[in-house]
């Protein structure tokens, strides 16, 4: 027997970041939007535990105990009682380090997995609690749709979103790291304020508005990535010179986002990124999408 979850990437159409607080994280405005481009997580019994990965990227995935899936199925087995001696198969299709979510969509994918696999009947609040112990982004990979996040990002309020939203996402050759990038930011920003979600940005959600969306889209972490990872610069002119509504750094990149008027406009736009060379590939994907789902 098992059990498979499909899990989905994210982007954040806006990133308000506060200064570092003494934990170390910082207080986030962040407003996540779930995208159709996915990883599926399939769970099931073995003698011990054990952990695979086929897919793009797929050889920049620890096959160990640090990995973000396999930590969240022991956390469960530990709440549990249970042995935790499971095989997680990752299939990727979420850029690897492209600050799209896709450890911590495998995280919930595979806490959603393990739970209907061992029959636990973990409560929502229950595996959000879990999801919330593992990383920032990983109870909204649960949840998905669109959500606010506040804290360090892991406390969610869902978002009405009005209607469908296209979107490419040109992926880099090469990685960022998240503590890097905010360690950039703290370096570049002397004093961030407390971060709010815009009301305009809300509103174009619940409108369904992409005019509207694409005039408030914001990232904090954006001079941050830029600064580390310069020739992403290239890349966001290239996409607004083909026709992009906005262009900006998804999460902590490398990975960039360009909203465009429709499905069209968004092949016309992931065309000319994958023509001009400055990026390794380009997505089109449709928002809002559901958080993990088993199959």
């Amino acid at each position: 027997m098992s059990v498979t979850a499909r899990v989905p990437a994210k982007v954040n159409v806006q990133l308000a970041v506060g200064a570092a607080r003494p934990d170390g994280f910082h207080d986030l405005a962040n407003v996540f939007l779930a995208v159709g481009l996915y990883d599926e997580v399939t769970v099931a019994p073995a003698d011990r535990p054990r952990i695979t990965c086929e897919g793009p990227g797929s050889d920049q995935v620890p096959l160990d105990r640090t990995n973000l899936a396999a930590r969240a199925a022991d956390l469960l087995a530990e709440r549990h009682g249970i042995s935790g001696a499971v095989h997680i198969h990752i299939a990727k299709d979420i850029p690897v380090a492209g600050g799209m979510a896709g450890g911590s969509a495998d995280a919930a994918g595979a806490l959603a997995a393990c739970d209907a696999l061992w029959g636990t009947g973990a409560t929502r609040e229950e595996l959000l609690g879990i999801c919330a112990e593992l990383g920032s982004d990983v109870p909204f990979s649960l949840v998905g749709g669109a959500a606010l996040g506040t804290g360090r990002g892991e406390k969610l309020e869902p978002l009405e979103v009005g209607g469908g939203f296209h979107w490419v996402f040109a992926v880099a050759d090469g990685g960022l790291s998240t503590p890097a990038v905010y360690r950039e930011f703290d370096r570049l920003t002397s004093a961030a304020p407390a971060p709010e979600a815009s009301p305009a940005l809300l509103e174009a959600l619940r409108k369904g508005d992409v005019e509207a969306l694409a005039a408030s889209v914001t990232n904090d972490l954006q001079p941050a990535a830029l600064s580390l990872f310069p020739s992403l610069s290239e890349t966001l002119a290239t996409g607004t010179a083909a026709g992009a509504l906005a262009a900006l750094v998804s999460g902590s990149g490398p990975t960039t986002a360009f909203l465009t008027a429709d499905a069209a406009s968004a092949r016309t736009v992931a065309d000319a990124l994958t023509a001009s060379g400055t990026c390794r590939t380009a997505r089109v994907a449709h928002s809002p999408a559901p958080g993990a789902t088993l199959l």
